[in-house]
């Protein structure tokens, strides 16, 4: 096993900058995911890491070693692609075994290997089949299979689930999580889809526009996202933004003036927010209430998602770019047109500064973070 190490790792395509001033610390056996939109830097950044594309700068480590120069099959890394990219010719024994075979590995240790890891990923009678006999989930195993016996120090998955259906996916994740418990090998894993990041990561590197918003565990990033991208970014539904208008600020609270007139306390670090201040209120679906009496708005109705466990109601409220969403239980009675007064309890609040940044909300502190 190995940790990676970027320290002021940049990219350029000619003109065109993808990311640059990259400082990150992968530890040893860690598994450590890349999220963000479409065209962030992800996926280069991954592929920088495996030798695939070449750094324009900084200094890269691979257990403590620097690889800025060394060819891909030298960093003791092993990929695997959103492509399976399986032989159709070959059955699975084969496919798994190619590289080896390569190497020139004797046969009883590619036996050895390959039947390890069929074992592993629970596809030993699957050996002798080709890949056309076989389901999509299938498939991607093999394709991690072909890895594993390369015995790397460090694994790198490329958005390993996106050709896959939604149920194989839930399935897919559960079968990374025990592969990592099993191997307790590092591994990076890019994707846009911030539930993989959020239910398989140890930690998660945030990225946009080809820069780290902020690196921290799934629960770190959903409770105390550092700014408005990544407060909008993780969580599903996302957080509600509300224009608001700072009237006090203190040092363990903050009081806002919203849009439509209604005055709202937040707690948190108020100490920089001076009167006049024009900032942006946040709240989680999950977190509004019916029925009680602080911090109340009037919000209307305009559509309900009946989710079976989860009702969804989309609100009509002065200062939302969209609509206000909350979420219930499943069974709350819920109408279009009907008018809510809705509690946003003041621990459960998040604001912004005109810049984007997260006011810190109280109780948090850097040694809760580490």
């Amino acid at each position: 096993m190995a940790d990676v190490q970027l320290q002021g790792v940049a990219k350029a395509f000619g003109d065109v900058t993808i990311f640059q001033g990259i400082d990150l610390h992968i530890r040893d056996g860690e598994f450590m995911v890349f999220v963000g939109p479409s065209g962030c830097g992800k996926s280069t950044l991954l592929r920088s890491i495996a030798g695939l594309e070449e750094i324009t700068g900084g200094e890269l480590r691979i257990g403590g070693r620097v690889v800025n120069d060394v060819p891909p099959a030298e960093r003791g890394i092993a990929m695997v692609f959103q492509s399976y990219a399986l032989y159709p010719h070959m059955n699975l024994f084969d496919n798994m075994a190619f590289g080896l075979k390569l190497a020139k590995v004797p046969k009883p240790e590619i036996e050895s290997a390959v039947r390890n890891a069929a074992k592993i990923l629970h596809i030993e009678h699957l050996l002798d089949r080709k890949p056309k006999d076989l389901s999509g989930g299938q498939r991607q195993r093999v394709a991690i299979g072909r890895a594993i016996v390369q015995k790397p120090d460090v694994f790198l998955f490329d958005e390993p689930l996106s050709n896959l259906d939604a149920a194989l996916r839930v399935r897919m994740r559960y079968e990374f999580a025990k592969l990592h418990e099993d191997l307790k090998t590092t591994m990076v894993y890019v994707t846009h889809d911030q539930v993989e990041a959020m239910t398989l990561a140890d930690r998660i590197v945030v990225l946009s526009a080809g820069r780290i918003e902020q690196v921290g565990t799934p629960l770190e990033l959903y409770e105390h996202p550092d700014n408005l991208f990544v407060a909008g970014f993780i969580g599903s539904p996302k957080m509600n933004f509300i224009e608001a208008e700072v009237v006090q600020g203190q040092a363990d609270e903050v009081l806002l003036r919203l849009a439509g007139g209604a005055s709202i306390r937040a707690l948190v670090d108020g100490s920089s927010a001076k009167p006049g201040d024009k900032v942006s209120l946040g709240i989680r679906p999950e977190h509004f209430m019916v029925g009680a009496t602080e911090n109340v708005i009037q919000a209307t109705v305009t559509f309900v998602e009946s989710l079976g466990s989860a009702t969804h109601a989309y609100c009509a409220f002065p200062g939302v770019e969209d609509a206000l969403t909350c979420e219930f239980d499943g069974r709350t009675k819920i109408r279009t047109g009907d008018t809510l007064s809705l509690s946003l309890p003041a621990e459960a609040c998040y604001v912004f500064n005109a810049q984007g940044q997260a006011l810190r909300r109280q109780g948090w502190s850097a040694e809760v973070a580490a």
